[in-house]
């Protein structure tokens, strides 16, 4: 079990940081504000209709938690196979920083946050970051479609066994979709958010993620 997580406000830390990191996790955290003000009542009304599609979706708080390097305990451990069949092996992540949202094709935040993770994933491309979604419920056409439909260009492995998913219990409570982990370069989990990833959220998490690798 890991231990008490470290809750902070990330309008209030500072950390060392690279010049064009640095600008880029403040404009992030601005726009996050300004878009969590802004699309909170979307976000309501999408979480309440998909609790009552009887697809059993539990809604996330929207709520962001960081775990200190201290308190992150051990690197998380689990073997998977992406869709096309391709093994996943969560030791094998290390020296890079990892993305990992659970989703499945029919939770509507799920949609909602699919563009930005998309956009996401682009945009730290060059930075030794990847991303992996586990989807916990879909068939392998199911989740293509969700895929092409939104042009999603990482690749996600199928959960529906819940192998993965009881291997991160300590960080993703059961049915609790979409959640969206942050892992540093060790393999521990360093942030978690619950329910919708708003874009300048977790550009801001990767960021320090990736500043920790920098100042070590």
């Amino acid at each position: 079990m890991v231990s008490e997580p470290l809750l902070r406000n990330r309008m209030n830390v500072s950390r060392p940081a690279r010049a064009g990191r640095a600008a880029r996790a403040a404009a992030g955290l601005l726009a996050g504000a300004l878009a969590l003000t802004a699309c909170s009542s979307e976000n309501d009304e999408l979480a309440q209709r998909a609790s009552n599609d009887g697809t059993n979706y539990v809604a996330g708080d929207g709520s962001v938690q960081e775990f200190d390097e201290s308190d992150r305990g051990e690197p998380v451990a689990f073997e998977s196979e992406l869709f096309d069949g391709t093994a996943v092996d969560a030791s094998q992540w290390r020296d890079e920083v990892t993305v990992v949202n659970f989703w499945y094709a029919a939770c509507a935040p799920c949609r909602v946050e699919a563009p930005d993770l998309q956009a996401m994933h682009e945009e730290f491309s060059e930075d030794e970051v990847q991303f992996y979604g586990v989807n916990t419920r879909d068939t392998e056409a199911t989740a293509q479609a969700f895929e092409r439909t939104f042009d999603i260009g990482y690749p996600s492995m199928e959960d529906r066994g819940g192998e993965v998913m009881l291997a991160m219990t300590d960080y993703v409570p059961p049915s609790a979709v979409p959640t969206t982990l942050v892992l540093d370069r060790e393999g521990r989990v360093s942030a978690r958010i619950l329910g919708i990833a708003e874009p300048g959220t977790l550009r801001a998490l990767i960021d320090t993620a990736l500043e920790e690798s920098d100042s070590a």
